[in-house]
């Protein structure tokens, strides 16, 4: 499965997603951040006109994967870092060389996370706390991080393949725990393309993880396999969550589920 991120060039997000143990980066974003056009699609057409060689190896050079728009999870063309270089060698800008620096020092950053995967939760950690998350906060979506990605390899050892099996699965969790999908919950928030969890406060993470970490355990437990059986799983570990959230806001008085944005609150 694919796992997206964003990253920060000069005050532009780069669009970017691990795959096969590489950063692969989304092409629109890149022609964006160096040429400052607003029309990368017309922009890259021109670019692999002028350079026939360029236009002619440019399947080889693109893959298309799943990212983050504004209409939600789309395949994008994206490209990895030796790519990348083939490409800005076609775009006459003052930017070219200084993304070229940024470019390896973000491909040694990976390589160093692969050989050693403490770095990057140190360095997730730390860009949580210049965003001015509390430590507190912190230790709790790191560990949903975790929980999300021990779920997440029990799916696809398990028979879930596409992108559209993983959101099915988290949309049946989602509904169970708090009553909304995560569409309906980033909605309630005022969310676009942000990430939902980031938004969460202290119980929406803590409910979060006792429903996947419950299905977790659910499919190791019945050795769940396919699917359907996962998708069933799924509101079963949802509904322990669920219910656990009943009684604490049947004494609270109030719902757990907000429309608030966590930092917000704390600024």
């Amino acid at each position: 499965m694919n796992e997206n991120h964003l990253a920060i060039f000069k005050g532009k997000q780069i669009r970017r997603v691990i795959y096969q143990n590489e950063w692969w980066f989304v092409l629109e974003d890149i022609v964006k951040a160096i040429t400052d056009t607003t029309n990368p699609k017309d922009y890259i057409n021109k670019m692999r006109r002028r350079d026939g060689e360029l236009n002619k190896g440019y399947g080889q050079f693109v893959h298309t994967l799943y990212n983050e728009t504004l209409g939600g999870r789309q395949l994008m063309n994206c490209v990895n870092t030796e790519s990348a270089f083939r490409i800005i060698q076609s775009i006459p800008s003052p930017k070219a060389e200084p993304f070229k620096m940024w470019l390896a020092k973000v491909g040694y950053e990976r390589v160093q996370e692969i050989e050693d995967p403490e770095l990057g939760t140190k360095r997730t950690r730390a860009l949580y706390k210049a965003k001015g998350y509390p430590d507190s906060w912190i230790e709790k979506r790191m560990r949903g991080i975790i929980i999300r990605e021990e779920l997440t390899n029990e799916w696809q050892n398990r028979g879930a393949r596409e992108d559209r099996d993983y959101k099915i699965l988290t949309a049946e969790i989602s509904k169970a725990t708090f009553g909304i999908t995560p569409v309906e919950y980033k909605k309630l928030k005022g969310l676009k393309r942000e990430n939902l969890r980031d938004h969460m406060d202290d119980l929406e993470l803590i409910f979060t993880m006792l429903g996947e970490k419950s299905t977790s355990e659910i499919h190791k437990a019945e050795n769940s396999q396919g699917v359907p059986k996962l998708k069933s799983d799924s509101m079963r570990g949802g509904r322990i969550a669920g219910n656990a959230r009943h009684q604490l806001e049947d004494e609270l008085k109030h719902s757990i589920v907000t429309k608030n944005n966590f930092l917000k609150n704390k600024n």
